[in-house]
């Protein structure tokens, strides 16, 4: 049911926007307030669907609550009522966050139509917010083991700020979820997140790959193509197993790095992007340096913030919270009631050797799905998931 507060200080006025709202529809839950403080104080206590606000009132006019309550619960739409000599105001206030204004007296359709508009756009933003958590569920960090939360912390220091962070690990560890964390929890996550595996990319492709390069540059270039760093720009790029990109390459990127500068492959016109970089690798980058095939310079420049991720076998407690993780993930994907592994099952998979890492424990997981029986017994472990 759509809670709505009128802020109005002429009473009639405000009779009549009830009045109308009431007939209009009966489920609306309608809520006044004589003034702008007293609104405010609403605000704070309560959550409504929408607002509508008088600009011109004494102690605290329209424009002032509008900011407050921006502060407080930016979420909310406002639609502001306007005199004729605020008229200007009114616009204004749309520049501030307003949904839209109504002039006095309010016209029947018009004010019916721009609440059931408003009400809808708020409708839409409460769903928006529930996806991008659904969406965030996808690179949730299982765990809670020291190793693990001790990650979670660095994670929540380094995420606001915009310093540079390189994730090692073994492959499978779960390097990708690391970075997406940084990402969602940082002040760039309404921007791009763009993922550039390096090994993936054929060397004398990359550059073209991560900076773009304009026509003629090559046989195949047969137009402009903009490239990763500026697909990226305002949000993040993950650049994947680093180690595996060419020396001529990380000089560009270095060059990105100190001068938040790129040029397309093919031209020399500098092109400016802001972009935060999170870089990952499974190789000893210290030990690639010294057999000169990584740039010390660039390593500096990457490694401001350092976070290894463990192996499974250096995490075995969190294996239990990963299997009823994954059972109800594939159960999700597969339409099906998650299966219920049995302690035994349990214990018998915390000894494994976890050489493929978490990678390989959802594999198994999602066998003993498929072939197991509807309570994952030891015998099923054994049978199915044997190395």
């Amino acid at each position: 049911m759509p809670k709505i507060l009128v802020i109005e200080d002429e009473a009639a006025i405000r009779r009549v926007l009830v009045k109308i709202l009431s007939e209009e529809n009966d489920k609306y839950q309608l809520e006044e307030a004589e003034n702008g403080q007293k609104g405010i104080e609403s605000i704070k206590k309560n959550d409504y669907d929408l607002v509508l606000c008088d600009i011109k009132m004494p102690k605290m006019d329209g424009v002032e609550v509008l900011e407050a309550a921006r502060k407080i619960k930016p979420e909310i739409p406002f639609i502001m009522i306007s005199g004729h000599g605020d008229l200007d105001t009114a616009v204004n206030t749309m520049r501030l966050g307003a949904y839209d204004y109504i002039s006095k007296p309010p016209d029947l359709n018009r004010l019916l139509t721009t609440v059931r508009n408003a009400l809808d756009r708020k409708e839409l933003v409460v769903e928006n917010k529930i996806l991008k958590k659904k969406v965030s569920k996808k690179y949730e960090m299982i765990g809670d083991s020291p190793e693990i939360s001790n990650i979670k912390e660095i994670i929540e220091k380094v995420a606001p700020t915009d310093a540079r962070v390189l994730i090692t690990g073994a492959n499978g560890t779960g390097k990708e979820l690391v970075a997406h964390w940084i990402h969602q929890k940082s002040e760039r996550s309404n921007h791009p997140f763009v993922e550039v595996n390096c090994a993936a990319i054929p060397s004398e492709l990359i550059e073209s790959e991560l900076f773009g390069h304009v026509k003629g540059a090559f046989t195949s270039a047969i137009k402009d193509r903009a490239g990763k760093f500026e697909a990226a720009n305002k949000g993040t790029i993950f650049l994947d197993e680093i180690g595996d990109m060419s020396l001529s390459a990380q000089a560009k990127v270095l060059r990105a790095l100190q001068e938040n500068k790129i040029s397309r492959v093919g031209s020399d016109k500098d092109i400016n992007v802001d972009v935060r970089v999170v870089a990952a690798t499974n190789k000893n980058l210290q030990k690639e340096i010294e057999e000169g095939r990584f740039r010390e310079d660039l390593y500096h420049r990457l490694a401001v913030i350092l976070i290894q991720v463990p192996a499974l076998n250096e995490r075995r407690k969190d294996i239990p919270l990963l299997i009823e993780h994954f059972s109800e993930k594939i159960a999700g994907e597969q339409g099906t009631v998650p299966k219920k592994f049995s302690p035994k099952a349990v214990s018998l998979l915390k000894e494994y050797d976890w050489t493929g890492n978490i990678r390989e424990l959802r594999n198994v997981v999602e066998r003993l799905t498929i072939l197991g029986n509807d309570e994952i017994t030891e015998d099923d472990v054994k049978l199915f998931a044997s190395k």
